[in-house]
């Protein structure tokens, strides 16, 4: 005859089991890893048509904003400080609702100095601003 203990043999489990989470962040990684190049490589940009798009932006209408890396701005060959040249871009935009502006930085300008000129465009209410930049020789072209 067999003697049963008064001793309650269920046990709680106390530790978790993480194993198939672990299983399930690889997975998730390895697709990361292999889609993600192919996301960043796969950039063919075609410009959707509009029959109601207006035509080219006529170059004598466009200003352009050149701003060097001692901070000086010029608006077209006009040196300018920032308060002027907003007051100056405001008048502008008031004659001509649809003004257009290149921004041409210095490319050792500091990226706060540059957006300082964006804030500019955009307190004035410039919509049609543009960057100059100027193409890299090192680089070979397609």
């Amino acid at each position: 005859m067999r003697r049963y203990s008064a001793k309650n043999n269920l046990q709680t489990l106390t530790e978790l089991n993480i194993t198939p989470l672990l299983d399930l962040a690889f997975v998730l990684l390895i697709i990361f890893m292999i889609t993600t190049p192919l996301i960043e490589n796969s950039l063919d940009l075609v410009v959707p048509k509009s029959s109601t798009a207006k035509g080219l932006v006529n170059p004598a209408e466009v200003f352009t904003i050149a701003v060097d890396k001692n901070n000086i701005l010029k608006l077209n060959t006009e040196i300018l400080t920032p308060e002027m040249l907003e007051s100056r871009l405001a008048a502008m935009r008031v004659e001509n609702p649809d003004i257009s502006v290149v921004v041409r930085p210095h490319e050792d300008l500091a990226i706060q100095r540059f957006i300082s000129v964006m804030d500019i465009l955009q307190r004035v209410g410039i919509a049609k601003v543009g960057v100059m930049t100027r193409r890299d020789d090192n680089e070979a072209v397609p």
